[in-house]
């Protein structure tokens, strides 16, 4: 089963991508240095601090191999279809 997290706030997504990094035995260097981004950086994305830009977040979310991705409120994966956007 794949587990998905509901994100409402940079602090949530930040808790979220801290979790899978460790999870998959990484520190932040070692998660930020393949794509070019130092380990303070990834510090602020992982503590919710403002002004994350989103091509970080992407490039952070490749390492992981994490994907986003964008659904109505209140609807699961299993329950959209592309007519209901």
């Amino acid at each position: 089963m794949v587990m998905q997290r509901k994100i409402i706030s940079p602090e949530s997504l930040g808790f979220a991508l801290r979790e899978e990094r460790k999870k998959k035995g990484l520190n932040q260097t070692d998660l930020g240095t393949p794509v070019g981004v130092d380990q303070t950086t990834v510090s602020k994305v992982e503590q919710g601090k403002p002004g994350t830009r989103l091509d970080t977040l992407f490039r952070l979310l490749s390492v992981l191999d994490l994907e986003l991705v964008l659904q109505p409120k209140g609807l699961t994966s299993d329950k959209i279809n592309q007519e209901d956007w």
